[in-house]
């Protein structure tokens, strides 16, 4: 039998953070393609702490078998939401005051050089191809980099958004 995949509202994630008394800990996904990249950044969601992923509705992989299966069920356990604008989105975060920092190979700034630990952060990351769409890109607050020592130009999404994920977790476990 297959699982229910349930998308839920903004709100219940700012909701679920405050219940538990912590800043506001957010992925949003922009244009993401393939649905084992985000099965993996959602078992690594869960494994973080993340409070919520957010989707496009168009344009983007959205829960399916493929994404349960890869996720190993962490795709029934975080909570996502589907939107059908993700600046709209941003802005509603941002009202918030909620840090949105993108990923970027272009990136002003190195990843760990942020302080994600005093207030609520939503990390956001591209498409498998293009990364970021240029409005998403200009609504964020910071754009990072992840350094690459070698011949390649960037890592897997899925290692990005862990990367990341963990560098929030590092942070916030010293508060």
């Amino acid at each position: 039998m297959s699982p229910q995949f349930n998308y839920i509202e903004i709100e219940d994630i700012l909701a679920s953070a405050q219940a538990k008394g912590e800043p506001p800990f957010i992925l949003i996904l922009d244009g993401l393609e393939d649905p084992r990249n985000f099965g993996a950044i959602l078992r690594t969601a869960d494994a973080a702490g993340v409070h919520g992923v957010i989707i496009p509705k168009s344009r983007s992989v959205s829960l399916n078998e493929t994404v349960e299966k890869t996720s190993t069920g962490a795709a029934i356990i975080v909570p996502v939401a589907r939107v059908p604008n993700l600046t709209q989105a941003i802005e509603k975060l941002k009202e918030e005051n909620i840090w949105i920092t993108g990923v970027e190979v272009d990136g002003r700034k190195l990843y760990s050089k942020i302080d994600y630990s005093k207030t609520g952060i939503a990390l956001v990351l591209g498409s498998e191809g293009k990364g970021m769409s240029r409005l998403v890109k200009e609504h964020c607050d910071n754009l990072v980099y992840i350094p690459m020592k070698g011949q390649m130009t960037s890592l897997n999404v899925s290692v990005s958004a862990a990367i990341l994920m963990y560098e929030v977790v590092r942070q916030r476990s010293s508060i």
